[in-house]
């Protein structure tokens, strides 16, 4: 099922802007303290690197996405996720806007 809203976290209002507009999202933090991040990452090819290890969830649009170390390009769509590990990279492809939740391990 597609996360389609997040009640109760306080939202940082300031957004995160990468790859010169490319990419835009906003950290949430939960009441436990969990932290996530939501954006879109608009047509592009891009890497992004990880610190902690990351679980996209694509809540609309879609991409191709390839694990470091990997050579196969994966496709994500609405309700799909995928696991990055921490300290790594993934490229993304993307030709119509990538909807997403980083949720942060």
């Amino acid at each position: 099922m597609t996360t389609s809203r997040i009640d109760g976290v306080a939202v940082t209002t300031q957004a995160n802007v990468y790859f010169d507009g490319k990419c835009v999202s906003h950290g949430i933090t939960f009441p436990d303290g969990t932290k996530k991040s939501v954006g879109v990452v608009l047509p592009a090819t891009l890497t992004f690197n990880t610190g902690a290890p990351e679980i996209m969830e694509c809540v609309a649009g879609g991409c191709e996405y390839k694990l470091a170390g990997t050579d196969a390009w994966i496709k994500s769509g609405p309700g799909d996720k995928f696991s990055v590990p921490g300290n790594s990279s993934f490229d993304i492809r993307v030709t119509e806007a990538y909807h997403y939740i980083c949720h942060f391990g």
